[in-house]
């Protein structure tokens, strides 16, 4: 179109009338005035109560809850499943309102429930070591687990670095009761998590000054190294908010996610030491020559039922960190899946409820009889 055409035709667009700048006019004001009322509600008020799935509380020691949630379903698979949390979050991110809870999804599928979940190690606790989770924490819940339901076989599922705790275990336990593996966004090449290799260089990070100072990690350094991952992030995620408080349920959804990012766990300062030096710096769990209490904990020699959930877009656990343990498994029954969404999203929301959940339930299902 040449420019005297486009002249022409600009002149033959009709201008809005009166009516319809009025009607916007109005339209706006009304969503300003609403969005005034939703921020007074959203300031005063608490939000939706999260982790409220029944259940009862097996073991409670220091740092480390074992939670056996109640039966939603009439007919229960053999094999009870234990869920290993991440050491620096809660585990109600699994537990969300009702029809938005992955373990209650779980559940009505018919499966027999329990998590092993974390809080806050205390100043007493910073001696905890790497054996204490995996050698202690979790031989001892699985113990418990076949004592409460009555059957030797367990299946565990692993959340990012309840994997790596899980994979360790399994590890250094071949001939132990685990049936099936399910690690959801879990690292093995710690030399691709990029930025927390160069938060952790040890030319510039002193982590034995760190630990031997201040004892167990403060939640805020560890919230500070997320949020840099993406610096941006929680300023336009209040921009979105308060563009979309009038929605109630975006608002929702909002609270439940903003409240698990933040609600960060310090971490024991002897296994936050191990982690960095044996695994951001040696790389030994990728290596195959990471060590637990003195016993070998090679991956490489792993044959269970595994299947391994990754992110498309996991800019805490990037694919090329993660994309090594199938591969790297012994296990002639192996799966990887690559879904779309976040490190967050993979588990939690209506992109896990449409993709992640009903993607293992067919997996699990028929290998849990």
């Amino acid at each position: 179109m040449n420019a005297s055409a486009a002249n022409a035709a600009a002149s033959a667009a009709p201008f809005p009338d009166a009516d319809d700048i009025s009607k916007r006019i109005q339209s706006e004001i009304e969503r300003t005035i609403q969005r005034s009322i939703k921020g007074v509600e959203y300031i005063s008020s608490s939000g939706p109560t999260l982790g409220s799935t029944p259940k009862d509380v097996l073991i409670s020691k220091g740092t480390m809850n074992l939670y056996h949630y109640r039966p939603l379903s009439d007919e229960i698979y053999r094999v009870p499943i234990l869920i290993v949390m991440a050491t620096t979050n809660r585990g109600y991110i699994l537990d969300m309102v009702p029809g938005q809870s992955f373990i209650e999804f779980l559940l009505k599928k018919g499966y027999d429930v329990y998590m092993l979940d974390w809080t806050a190690p205390r100043p007493d606790e910073k001696s905890l070591r790497m054996e204490d989770y995996v050698l202690d924490f979790i031989p001892q819940s699985i113990k418990k687990v076949q004592e409460d339901s009555g059957e030797t076989d367990v299946s565990v599922i692993g959340y990012c670095f309840g994997g790596v705790l899980s994979l360790l275990y399994q590890s250094t336990h071949l001939d132990g009761p685990m049936k099936n593996l399910v690690c959801f966004t879990t690292p093995v090449d710690f030399r691709e998590m990029k930025l927390f290799q160069n938060f952790s260089d040890k030319r510039y990070f002193n982590v034995d000054q760190l630990v031997d100072t201040i004892g167990n990690v403060p939640p805020e350094m560890i919230l500070s190294s997320f949020e840099m991952l993406r610096p941006a992030s929680r300023a336009v995620s209040q921009v979105t908010l308060w563009e979309n408080i009038w929605n109630d349920e975006f608002v929702k959804s909002y609270r439940m996610f903003d409240r698990w990012a933040v609600d960060t766990l310090p971490l024991a300062g002897e296994y936050f030491r191990t982690t960095v030096k044996d695994l951001m710096w040696d790389n030994k769990l990728f290596d195959g020559t990471m060590k637990v209490g003195g016993k070998t904990a090679d991956i490489s020699k792993i044959n269970v039922p595994i299947l391994h959930a990754v992110a498309e877009h996991d800019h805490i656990v990037p694919y090329d960190a993660a994309k090594h343990l199938i591969p790297k498994v012994a296990s002639t029954d192996k799966t990887e899946v690559i879904l779309k969404g976040g490190h967050v999203s993979l588990v939690a929301g209506a992109n896990a409820i449409k993709r992640l959940w009903p993607k293992l339930d067919s997996w699990l299902s028929e290998r849990s009889t």
